[in-house]
C-alpha cells in the first residue's frame, strides 16, 4: 500500500482542531516535501523522521514521499505531529498495519534516536479526541496531564519502537492507569493573617460570593496587596469544567501545566509595566495573556493608575464579555477571559491623601487630577465594588492577634451562597443579564424607592444600576434571603463610592 491516513491535533488558541495526515509513496526521485501550511518545525520534521526511522532500525523508502496535513488553509506548528508523520511512512511502506492506524490519534516529537519527547497544548487534544471517539499515544512525560480528561484510552509511550509495536499487536501499550498527581490542599495564605479591616474584608467575601470587582484604595501599607492574595482562598471550589478550561489555557501557554496545579484557582498579578499584548495575549501566533491565564481565577492589578491607559483600556470588553479575540493578519483566536478583576491603587501620588497618620500629603490639585485621569470612567463604571482601605491605628497593630475568621470559614459561607447562585440562575450573580436579571432581583417597595433615589441623586448610569442590583442580589443570598431588602440596596450602593462622590474617594 502507498497511501495510509491517520490523526493529529493542532494548537488553534485552545482548542485542538483535528488534522488529517496523508502519506503517499510514489514512483520518482527520492524526496520527501510537506504540504499543508506546515511552519518551520514541521518543515524540519523530515529530518527528525529520517534520523529517527534509521536509528530505529526502519527502512526509509527511498520514493518520492508526499506528505498532506489537512486541512491546507490551517497553520501547522511544532514538533507535535512528527510520531504521526513517521508512523504514516511506516504504514504507507508496509511496514506497519494500516488499518491499526484509525483508532487513535497520534501526538508527539521525535529525537534522532527515536525517543518520544513531549509537546505542550496535551489537555486540548484529549478534550477533542474523547469527542472524537478515538484513543489518544502520546510521550509518557504528557499522560498525567492527558489523564486529567476522564473516559478516553490514554497510551503513553517513550519510544517510535514501542508505537510500533502496539500496532502491530506484539507488545500492546497497556491503557494509562494510574492517577494524576493533583492535590487540593490550600496554597494561599489565610485571611486570619490580616489584623483588622473588617469592612474591607466583608467587602472581599462578598466579591468572591458574586464573583465581583473589586478596586480598594488607601495610604501604602495598609493591607490591600495583602487582602487580595487571600481572595483565591476563598473562592468557591473549581468545578471539573472549570478546572480543564482553566489547565487548557495554561497548557498551550509558555508557563504549561502541571498537575500540581490542577483545581487551584489562578492568580495573576502583573507588574504594571507590562504591555497590552502581555496582558490581552498576541503574536504573530497569538498566545494568550494574563487575563486568559487568569480564567475562572483572580487578576490582580496592584498600582492601578501606574498602567499605561491604553493597556487599562483593553480590559473593558473581556469585563463584561467573558472573553477576549485575537486578531493578526494571517489568523484570529479566541481565548476565554472570565476573570475576577481585583485592583488597589493610591488616593494620590504620594500615597498620603487624606492618611490618618499625620503624614501630611505633597500632590497639587494638578497632580492628583493628572493621577486619577489615568483610569478612565468607563473602566470605573465596569467595577462592582469600591472600598477605602483605611491605615489602622499603631496600637491595632501592636496587640495580641485576635480570633479572626480564617479562610476555611469563610470559604464555606461562600460555597452556601455560590451553590445558591448556581441552583436559581445556573451562573454567579456578577453574570446575571437581561431578564434573568429582573427575574432574579426581586424588590421591595422599600428597596426599590430607595435605588431610585440612588439613580436621581447620584446620577448613576444604566451599567451602574445594573451592577447595585446585581451586588444587592449577592449580598441578599448570603442572607438567604428571597427578596432584595433596602438594607441590602442601601449597603450596594455603599460599595460605589466612586458613584457617590463622582470622584475618587479622599
Amino acid at each position: 500500500m502507498s497511501l495510509a491516513t491517520l490523526y493529529s491535533r493542532a494548537r488553534s488558541g485552545i482548542n485542538a482542531p483535528l488534522v488529517t495526515i496523508e502519506v503517499h509513496l510514489a514512483n520518482g526521485l527520492p524526496a520527501l516535501s510537506i504540504v499543508g501550511l506546515p511552519e518551520m518545525a514541521v518543515r524540519e520534521s523530515k529530518d527528525r523522521v529520517r534520523g529517527a526511522l534509521i536509528n530505529s532500525g526502519f527502512e526509509f523508502p527511498a520514493r518520492r514521499i508526499t506528505i498532506n496535513l489537512a486541512p491546507a488553509d490551517l497553520p501547522k506548528e511544532g514538533g507535535r505531529f512528527d510520531l504521526p508523520i513517521a508512523l504514516g511512512i511506516l504504514a504507507a511502506s508496509g511496514q506497519i498495519p494500516a488499518q491499526a492506524l484509525n483508532c487513535h490519534e497520534f501526538i508527539g516529537e521525535l529525537a534522532l534516536s527515536g525517543a518520544l519527547r513531549p509537546v505542550k497544548g496535551v489537555l486540548p487534544v484529549a478534550l477533542a479526541a474523547r469527542e472524537a471517539g478515538r484513543g489518544v499515544i502520546l510521550p509518557e512525560e504528557c499522560a498525567a496531564e492527558a489523564a486529567l480528561v476522564n473516559d478516553i484510552p490514554i497510551h503513553p509511550a517513550n519510544h517510535l519502537l514501542a508505537v510500533c509495536r502496539h500496532l502491530i499487536r506484539e507488545e500492546g501499550i497497556p491503557p494509562f492507569t494510574g492517577t494524576p498527581e493533583t492535590t487540593a490542599r490550600q496554597t494561599h495564605p489565610d485571611l486570619a493573617d490580616v489584623m483588622g479591616q473588617e469592612r474591607a474584608k466583608r467587602a472581599l467575601e462578598i466579591a468572591a460570593a458574586g464573583n465581583h470587582s473589586l478596586l480598594m484604595i488607601g495610604p501604602p501599607g495598609t493591607g490591600k496587596s495583602m487582602l487580595a492574595s487571600r481572595l483565591p482562598g476563598i473562592l468557591p471550589s473549581m468545578t471539573e469544567q472549570e478546572s480543564l478550561e482553566a489547565a487548557a489555557i495554561r497548557s498551550i501557554s509558555n508557563l504549561g501545566f502541571s498537575t500540581a496545579d490542577w483545581q487551584q484557582r489562578p492568580f495573576r498579578a502583573p507588574h504594571h509595566t507590562a504591555s497590552g499584548v502581555a496582558l490581552v495575549g498576541g503574536g504573530s501566533n497569538p498566545r494568550p495573556g494574563e487575563i486568559s491565564l487568569a480564567h475562572n481565577g483572580v487578576l490582580f492589578l496592584d498600582e492601578l493608575p501606574e498602567f499605561d491607559r491604553k493597556v487599562l483600556e483593553v480590559l473593558r470588553e473581556p469585563l463584561e464579555s467573558g472573553q477576549v479575540t485575537i486578531s493578526r493578519a494571517a489568523r484570529q483566536e479566541l481565548f476565554p477571559a472570565r476573570f475576577q478583576l481585583i485592583a488597589a491603587m493610591n488616593p494620590c501620588p504620594c500615597g498620603h491623601l487624606g492618611d490618618t497618620s499625620g503624614r501630611n500629603c505633597r500632590c497639587t490639585g494638578d497632580q492628583v487630577a493628572r493621577y486619577r485621569g489615568r483610569i478612565s470612567g468607563p473602566l470605573l463604571d465596569r467595577i462592582d465594588m469600591t472600598i477605602e482601605v483605611p491605615r489602622l491605628p499603631t496600637q491595632a497593630l501592636s496587640r495580641p492577634a485576635n480570633k479572626s475568621e480564617g479562610s476555611q470559614q469563610v470559604r464555606q459561607r461562600v460555597e452556601r451562597s455560590r451553590q445558591l447562585q448556581l441552583s436559581r440562575n445556573g451562573c454567579p450573580n456578577s453574570q446575571l443579564t437581561g431578564r434573568l436579571l429582573e427575574q432574579s432581583c426581586l424588590l421591595t417597595p422599600q428597596s426599590r424607592s430607595l435605588i431610585e433615589r440612588a439613580m436621581d441623586q447620584l446620577s448613576l448610569s444604566a451599567r451602574a444600576y445594573h451592577r447595585i442590583l446585581r451586588l444587592a442580589r449577592t449580598i441578599a443570598d448570603m442572607e438567604a434571603s428571597e427578596a432584595i431588602l433596602s438594607t441590602h440596596i442601601g449597603e450596594a450602593i455603599s460599595y460605589r463610592s466612586l458613584d457617590r462622590q463622582n470622584q475618587l474617594p479622599n
